[in-house]
């Protein structure tokens, strides 16, 4: 999973140790509200953070397009472990619900053991049913895929 920075200078530095990509104001202003530089920026990386400094400046800069991508920043404060806030920004997952009423998350991988995959399961199932207007009368059926594997039913 790839993840950008876009930081003020404090927070370059915090990145350049931990060898994340980032980005500063003055390449952010090179954009100059692009769209498509901007998009190809939100295509380039799966998800960005954001120096809280900068955080309000975002959209002057780059225009709607890392909203419409649905990947604006988490911002990041100076007194925060940023490897910390990479790894909660990693085991984060988005539901988008659409039009198309049919819905595919990844809730695991190849080295977790089969409880970790379960209770990821759970927990992602329990989530996105309480954003369900009618909860559990909106789910028609539930499957659980492996990579190679064929899907089972569960619900």
């Amino acid at each position: 999973m790839s993840i950008c920075i876009l930081a003020d200078a404090a927070d370059i530095d915090r990145a350049k140790q931990i060898e994340l990509e980032y980005m500063s104001v003055d390449d952010l202003k090179k954009l100059n509200k692009n769209k498509k530089l901007v998009k190809k920026l939100a295509k380039k990386y799966d998800a960005f953070l954001a120096s809280e400094a900068l955080i309000r400046q975002i959209p002057r800069l780059l225009g709607p397009g890392l909203s419409k991508a649905g990947k604006f920043p988490t911002p990041i404060s100076h007194n925060e472990d940023l490897s910390d806030k990479l790894t909660e920004v990693r085991s984060t997952i988005k539901f988008q619900l659409k039009k198309v009423l049919c819905l595919g998350v990844a809730v695991g991988h190849v080295q977790m053991t089969e409880d970790q995959v379960l209770g990821n399961v759970m927990l992602s199932i329990n989530f996105l049913v309480s954003l369900l207007k009618k909860n559990w009368q909106n789910v028609k059926s539930l499957h659980v895929k492996t990579t190679m594997g064929k899907p089972v039913r569960l619900f």
